[in-house]
């Protein structure tokens, strides 16, 4: 052990890596900063990943792990979460979120702060947790999935909007999509149809808070083996503004326009193509799809 500039022991063992979005900051901080966080906690030569855009983020996590790599540092907000924990899933290595960007919805649901030396110091010597991760089509997500109004809600909030208004991006474009109409849904869990009936959302949940940090499943839990489901049947904004009332307070399963379970297999049959989010990823259109549960897939540090 060595006692590190920060102020705390650094004992850190693991062989590093970053991956890291360089144009994501957070709170200030941008990729100098990191190196010189992570420089004085003893982390002096860490492999070291960047790119533009969080969708050619899986190929650098592939070379972290053929180079080694058994801690992954993870700098960006929810697309760049999601693209990493979907390539290192399965793997062996330990993920510790730094949460830059608008928003890092998987952080926020763990605990990790929003400030630099904190969330280095949980990355490098926290409290190491199993998280189950979700599988939609093929694809890991860690926080959400879905197919309807809120796939509406961030795909209209692009890049350029998030990054001047903020989560203000998200209610502008989700005002947008309350005149959508609902489709016809056929939602299959455990290989049991739960749910025949109109829907303008379709959602599966790992952790509780959602886009916007709306508490939208209450009993979640990314450690139970299971994933959380909703169907959202609310259709115009006097039904939408009740339904985003009860759940913006943590009651969605008293709305009446919602209905809620959880499983471990499910598949969705919709009678015309819904807009699909991964994460708060678009990800086109769809009428057919299956998300299932992967336990324990990805160890990520927490806070102790």
């Amino acid at each position: 052990m060595i006692e590190s500039r920060l102020g705390y022991r650094s004992d850190v063992s693991d062989r590093v890596a970053v991956l890291a979005h360089r144009k994501k900051m957070l709170h200030g901080a941008g990729l100098d900063e990191l190196r010189e966080t992570l420089d004085a906690a003893g982390v002096t030569d860490p492999l070291w990943y960047e790119v533009n855009k969080s969708k050619k983020a899986p190929k650098r996590a592939r070379k972290a792990l053929d180079a080694g790599a058994e801690l992954v540092l993870v700098w960006g907000g929810d697309g760049m979460t999601q693209r990493c924990m979907d390539a290192l899933a399965g793997s062996s290595v330990t993920v510790g979120l730094l949460p830059a960007g608008t928003a890092n919805l998987l952080a926020s649901n763990l605990g990790v702060p929003h400030k630099l030396s904190e969330a280095v110091q949980i990355a490098l010597h926290g409290k190491n947790r199993a998280l189950d991760l979700g599988r939609f089509d093929g694809e890991h997500f860690a926080v959400m999935a879905g197919a309807g109004f809120d796939a509406t809600l961030v795909g209209g909030a692009d890049r350029k909007a998030k990054e001047r208004l903020g989560r203000l991006a998200y209610v502008r474009s989700g005002l947008s999509g309350l005149r959508d109409r609902t489709v016809r849904a056929q939602v299959t869990v455990d290989d049991r149809v739960w749910y025949t009936g109109p829907a303008s959302c379709v959602l599966f949940g790992n952790v509780g808070r959602i886009t916007g940090g709306v508490p939208a499943f209450d009993g979640a839990d990314p450690t139970d083996g299971e994933i959380e489901v909703g169907v959202t049947t609310a259709s115009g904004p006097v039904q939408w503004a009740r339904t985003l009332g009860r759940v913006a307070f943590g009651r969605s399963e008293n709305s009446p326009y919602v209905r809620m379970t959880r499983g471990r297999k499910m598949s969705v049959k919709l009678d015309r193509p819904l807009p699909v989010e991964l994460d708060g990823g678009a990800r086109g259109e769809t009428k057919k799809f299956a998300v299932q549960v992967v336990p324990a897939a990805i160890t990520v540090r927490v806070p102790r």
